[in-house]
């Protein structure tokens, strides 16, 4: 557990994918996704899921290395909510999930929980779903 959510980690975008897809799986309410990811990258993931009704509500997050004005447009042509540039803090990144999400459940009261997942790459080419409790 990571900040209050739950991290289950993804090698690249395809793994992704294929995890999503699975009738077993939790849709994310937000994930976050580094544009260099091996096998498909940042941008057609984001368009990729975009496309599905499922992931209608979901908020993407790009996270990545590239900070020109070419790069944050196709990040928010791809569907992206918000451009985050390296190198970052984790509290920054905390925070963009807090203000997007709220807070997680154990920092809220009962009544108001809520349950939620999202892709968070911690270093290039890796990915994690986290879920709050």
């Amino acid at each position: 557990h990571r900040a209050g959510y739950e991290v289950q980690s993804f090698s690249d975008g395809l793994e992704l994918l294929r995890w999503l897809m699975q009738p077993e799986a939790r849709h994310p309410a937000l994930l976050v996704v580094d544009v260099q990811l091996p096998n498909i990258d940042g941008y057609t993931l984001i368009r990729r899921l975009k496309a599905k009704p499922v992931f209608a509500q979901t908020i993407f997050v790009i996270l990545s290395g590239r900070d020109g004005v070419l790069d944050k447009l196709k990040g928010r042509l791809s569907g992206a909510h918000m451009y985050l540039t390296k190198p970052f803090r984790t509290d920054d990144v905390i925070a963009t999930i807090y203000a997007q999400l709220g807070p997680p459940a154990f920092l809220v009261s009962p009544a108001s929980q809520f349950s939620s997942a999202m892709a968070l790459p911690v270093a290039q080419g890796y990915q994690y779903t986290i879920t709050s409790q």
